[in-house]
């Protein structure tokens, strides 16, 4: 009954929240905007203009309407590559020093988390979870992508464990969704290497620039950034908010 009663209470709180942002008038209205002069570019090739527009340009060099994802994930890909490799270094060596031992268990906490702290968490953390996937599938077309995506991911694991002093993820199951989502990273990167010409070169159709389904294999590259990013920050959050288990 208390935990019942305490997702209402969380809930209700946020409808008013909600509320009280919509009846601001510094605030437009959801999808009131003109994305057209955000993103519409304008530039010279072979000596004729042309303009890249929002929802009718067909098949532009790199596809994405965010030009940051255009430098980040098509032409500096490799880059991008590099960078998330040092992440995973990172990760490793935080799993060797701290996640060693066989038989693990939680730490001890200084304080002990209310129910009404464990229930607000498990409403957020699908907020917060869908905000991640939400900015990771849209990363081509507005500012965001597989970096913040997966870190919004892993915060929601970071959430659980500061609201839940008995809670642990699953460990295993972000090693193999990091270890599956940096292989198709690379492979992705071969297969444009033998159906192009480089490495990591954008070989599917760029589409319409602003629809979802469009720039190619950028949305794919920045799904699996989001799950790799995502997976080893958590696989982090948990070495240090485990410890080793003394035998009994």
């Amino acid at each position: 009954m208390k935990k019942l009663l305490a997702f209402i209470l969380v809930m209700g709180f946020g409808v008013l929240v909600i509320l009280g942002l919509n009846s601001i008038s510094q605030f437009p209205d959801f999808g009131d905007v003109n994305v057209l002069n955000r993103v519409s570019e304008h530039y010279i090739t072979k000596g004729s203009d042309v303009d890249i527009i929002f929802g009718q340009t067909l098949n532009p060099e790199s596809g994405a309407a965010n030009i940051v994802t255009s430098i980040v994930v098509d032409y500096r890909s490799f880059d991008t590559l590099g960078e998330i490799t040092v992440l995973f270094i990172s990760a490793l060596g935080v799993s060797l020093l701290l996640g060693g031992a066989v038989s693990q268990k939680r730490l001890q906490l200084d304080f002990k988390p209310n129910f009404m702290l464990r229930v607000a968490s498990r409403a957020l953390f699908g907020i917060i979870m869908m905000t991640g996937v939400y900015v990771t599938l849209h990363g081509h077309l507005t500012p965001g992508g597989g970096f913040p995506g997966g870190t919004m991911i892993a915060s929601a694991m970071l959430l659980l464990y500061l609201a839940d002093d008995q809670f642990r993820a699953g460990v295993k199951g972000f090693k193999i969704l990091e270890g599956v989502a940096g292989s198709l990273y690379v492979i992705i990167g071969l297969v444009g290497l033998f159906i192009g010409t480089y490495f990591l070169q954008n070989f599917l159709p760029t589409g319409t620039v602003g629809d979802l389904l469009s720039s190619g294999i950028v949305p794919i590259i920045y799904v699996l950034i989001g799950l790799k990013v995502g997976s080893e920050i958590s696989g982090m959050i948990d070495n240090f908010l485990t410890e080793e288990e003394e035998a009994k």
